[in-house]
């Protein structure tokens, strides 16, 4: 729920962000002035590509909660016994030593969305984001949402 309420608070500092720069844009191209113009549409692509940034975020995270609360349901979703330190991140070594069990998942079931899904909880556990991020977008794609 946490994690739910900073997104949203996020996007309301985004939404606030992106008003104040489209007036600001909408002030320059209205001078007339040819500089003043070419910034003032410089400024307006900008919250047009936070925008749909924002909305691609959004979609993940709601995909990646449905796709959490599905393996709940079912069951299916790993329990975490991967032991943590203080700060709350998993221990590195526990968490590489459990990857490869995640990893050979994927390998006999290639094609099943669950496999990639707790992949990408695997990735995650061992620190790695940016993979962790493709697994649960490929999970998602696989399962039917469309990810950004």
């Amino acid at each position: 729920m946490k994690g739910r309420t900073a997104a949203l608070v996020m996007a309301l500092f985004l939404l606030l962000y992106v008003v104040l720069v489209a007036q600001r844009a909408y002030l320059f191209v209205m001078t007339g002035e040819p500089v003043a113009v070419v910034l003032g549409v410089a400024l307006l692509v900008l919250p047009v590509l936070g925008i749909f940034a924002l909305v691609a975020e959004l979609r993940f995270g709601v995909h990646t909660q449905q796709m959490v609360r599905e393996l709940e349901e079912a069951g299916e979703l790993p329990v975490d016994e991967v032991p943590r330190r203080a700060s709350g991140r998993y221990e590195r070594a526990a968490a590489d030593a459990a990857f490869p069990r995640w990893a050979q998942a994927v390998e006999d079931a290639p094609d099943d969305w669950r496999a990639w899904f707790r992949l990408g909880l695997a990735y995650d556990a061992c620190g790695d984001r940016r993979r962790a991020r493709q697994a649960v977008r490929k999970a998602s794609r696989m399962r039917g949402g469309a990810t950004a």
